[in-house]
This record gives C-alpha cells, structure tokens and sequence, in this order.
C-alpha cells in the first residue's frame, strides 16, 4: 500500500516555463504542488533541495558489491514521485529548511519506502512497479527481500547520525510497518470489525511513514513542537485517505489518472474498502451486494469476467460510500493543519489534501 500515483508535471515556473523543472536536477515537482513551484522563492528552494535529495539518495543506494548495487539501484532508477522527502523539505519550511540534516532526514524517508516496496511486491506477488517488472520477478523472492533489507540497513546508519530522536521516531515507524504487513496477511480476528482492522492496518502501512515524513523535516528546521505534532496528525490521516481514494479507483477504472489498471486489487483478491463494505451490506440483507460479490469471489482470471465485476463494485453504493470515507479522511488531516501559520506551506498542504480524493476527476 504505496503512496505511489500522484501524476504528472507541476503547472508552475521553476527553472523551466510551466513544468517545474530544476535546470540541473532535471526534479519535477507532482502537479498537486503546483503552488509550490509557482511560490517565487518556495519553489526554487524546494526543487533544488529536492535534486540534492535525489543525488544523496543514489550515493546512498550504491554498493561496492556489483549485484546488490544492482538490485538496489532497480527501483530507484524506476522514478517515483518523492512525496514523502517532499513533505519533509515543505515540513522544513515551518523553521529553518537549509539545515543539512533536514535533507538527510528526507533521504532517510524515501529509503524506508523504497525498502518496503521491495518487501510489498513480493508479499502482494505484484509483477510491476513503476511501469518496471518488480525486483522478485527478476530476481525471486529471497533476493529481493533481501535487496530491501540492505535498504533498511542503510536508512538505519543514516539515521543513526541524526541522533536519538530521530532513530526512535524511525524504529517506531517500522515497527509500525511490520505490525501493518502483518496484521493485514493474518487478517482480522473473529470478533473484530475487518473495516476497523482494514483502517488500522493502513495507518501503520501507509499512515507512519508519511507522518514520520513531516515530523522529521519539522524536527530538523527548529520549528516550534505544536508544528511537529501538527505534521504527525496531517501525515497520518494524509496516508490513509490517499490508500482509500487507491481503492476506489481501482474499481471505478480510472487508470488514466491513476496509472493503475483497472481491478488490479479485485483480481488479486485484495480486501480493500468497497469489497469490505459490499460484504457488510450483504451480511445485513442487501440482496445486491450478494450479487455483486458473487463476481468478486469468482474466477477473475479473463479481462472479461473482471470488467464485469469492475464494472459492478463500482455501480453499488458501497463504492461512493467508500468516497465519503476517504474524503473524510482527508477533511480531517485539512483541520489537523489549523495550527500551522498561513501561507503558501498550508496552502500546498491542504491542496494535496484535496487533491488525494480527487484523482477521480
């Protein structure tokens, strides 16, 4: 569960007319930050800090031994949007952002991803990631858990610099990402609501990185405490409402603004939030939900019997339920962002917010 399809260039002017571009870097920042790079001097600042993020990160990623290098090197030279260092140099903003450890801390976050998007691939059996075969079809399983391993290894020595704070707020991160994985493969117990349990296992797949993100870029600038719990509150809820809104496009077929195909997670028998709540509806007595999970639990393996089973999660109520959920979601990380001082920060903050629900458009 992967904070992972935020699409397309900013619409602002940094370095390059209308796209964002840092002219040395060659970083994009995603198109929901565009106030971001339109910012006179936020954006130029952002972006560029961004590139050296980027260059800390492939020195970081390099081995001298010639396969892990390679392994290591897969998904990073994959691409990827680098929301949560993203979030950290914007946290930054709150205080003082040219702090050099507030760009190590960035480095730290964005590891910790891509170490767990090796470890999510080969839990899901998922065949792509980032348009690229993932690591364990190249390689097996063994080794690409292991290429995320070295990668966790290595945001451990990083953060191990940045003092004891720092490594704890990253030991209790993943500690939270286990607990997530693990929770979400043995599933909820007999006496517990697999909604509540679907929730939680997001808040600590998704939810901890992403608060741990801002709270380390707010950490590292100086800024005043109330800030640093602000970005916690904002990135926890931020994650979830970003992996509901990733379940409902995957039923509705929004693959052009997601880059997702359609019924991915149906096919893989994924319970995320609009089956969870169809079976809900059909336990109550809702005769169309029944009908509509018999499509869900059938063979799924023909493009045709998935569009039909596509094409009717998404027709039920329970989808544009799940909407209202994710949208909630992100209205409360909006009000989380009370504390924080207006300007341009708050306003990129509460414009990915809203843009997280609205990739549907």
């Amino acid at each position: 569960m992967t904070l992972e399809s935020v699409e397309g260039p900013a619409g602002g002017s940094v370095g390059s007319a209308g796209t964002g571009r840092l002219p040395t870097a060659g970083m994009v920042l995603p198109a929901v930050f565009s106030l971001v790079a339109e910012h006179a001097e936020l954006g130029p600042a952002v972006v560029a800090s961004l590139g050296r993020v980027e260059e800390r990160l492939r020195t970081s990623i390099a081995h001298a031994d010639p396969l892990a290098d390679t392994i290591s090197r897969h998904l990073f030279d994959a691409g990827g949007k680098r929301i949560r260092p993203l979030l950290t140099i914007l946290a930054a903003h709150l205080g003082r952002p040219d702090r050099d450890e507030v760009e190590q801390a960035a480095v730290v976050v964005e590891l910790t991803h891509l170490a767990t998007l090796y470890h999510d691939d080969v839990m899901d059996s998922a065949q792509f990631r980032r348009g690229a075969p993932s690591a364990h079809q190249i390689w097996g399983n063994s080794v690409a858990i292991l290429a995320g391993d070295l990668l966790f290894a290595r945001a451990s020595r990083l953060v191990s610099d940045l003092g004891g704070r720092a490594l704890a707020i990253q030991a209790s991160t993943f500690e939270r990402l286990c607990l997530g994985q693990l929770h979400e493969t043995v599933g909820p117990a007999e006496d517990e609501d697999p909604v509540a349990h679907y929730l939680s296992v997001i808040a600590d797949k998704t939810g901890s990185l992403v608060a741990a993100s801002g709270q380390l870029g707010a950490i590292f600038a100086g800024a005043e405490e109330t800030y640093v719990q602000t970005m916690v509150k904002y990135g926890e809820r931020i994650g979830v409402a970003f992996q509901l809104a990733d379940d409902v496009i995957d039923v509705t077929g929004a693959r052009a603004v997601s880059g997702k195909t359609p019924g991915t997670d149906l096919r893989e028998h994924v319970p995320t939030l609009p089956v969870l709540l169809l079976r809900r509806a059909a336990a109550g007595g809702d005769a169309s939900a029944v009908r509509v999970l018999r499509l869900v639990d059938g063979d799924l393996g023909s493009d045709e019997a998935l569009r039909g089973a596509v094409a009717a999660v998404a027709e039920h109520p329970a989808t544009e339920e799940s909407w209202a959920v994710a949208r909630q979601w992100a209205d409360d990380a909006v009000d989380a962002l009370a504390a924080l001082p207006d300007g341009v920060v708050k306003d990129a903050l509460i414009g990915f917010a809203r843009a997280v629900v609205d990739r549907s458009a």
